[in-house]
């Protein structure tokens, strides 16, 4: 006589579901990509910029390219990309900008993954407010 197997709920078939789904992509991921032949350039220098907000209660991101030219979607590139060269590429080394900005404690999130002009970046800080975050980091995270 066969075993009672008992009939699954749709949440148990739903978890099994997401549960093969991330197990799939999880080894997709540590397969990695396909090795480049030899002759292929280099991949272009990028910094994916995020702010999100109190709680990560909202988040917003951009990919921001300055080589050889600031180009792409962030709205105030050409001036992160100078802001950037100036401190080469240490967000830590950026001129804050002399803005008065009110106590609030409201914070936000910032981070920079990605290369520039060659080197890795992996950097986040998190700000009291939206306003001493603009103040210290001027253009780059201004999109």
């Amino acid at each position: 006589m066969p075993p009672i197997v008992p009939h699954a709920t749709p949440e148990v078939s739903r978890m099994r579901s997401l549960v093969l789904a991330a197990a799939a992509l999880t080894a997709l991921a540590a397969a990695g990509p396909a090795r480049a032949a030899d002759t292929d350039p280099p991949a272009p220098d990028a910094l994916f910029l995020t702010v999100s907000g109190d709680q990560g209660g909202w988040m917003r991101g951009e990919l921001l390219r300055c080589d050889p030219a600031p180009w792409g979607h962030h709205a105030h590139a050409a001036g992160a990309c100078a802001a950037l060269d100036a401190a080469q590429g240490d967000l830590d080394a950026l001129v804050p900008a002399q803005e008065m900005c009110t106590q609030v404690y409201a914070p936000v999130t910032v981070s920079a993954t990605g290369t520039y002009r060659g080197r890795p970046v992996d950097w986040h800080k998190t700000f009291a407010n939206a306003c001493t975050m603009s103040a210290s980091t001027g253009d780059v995270f201004r999109f």
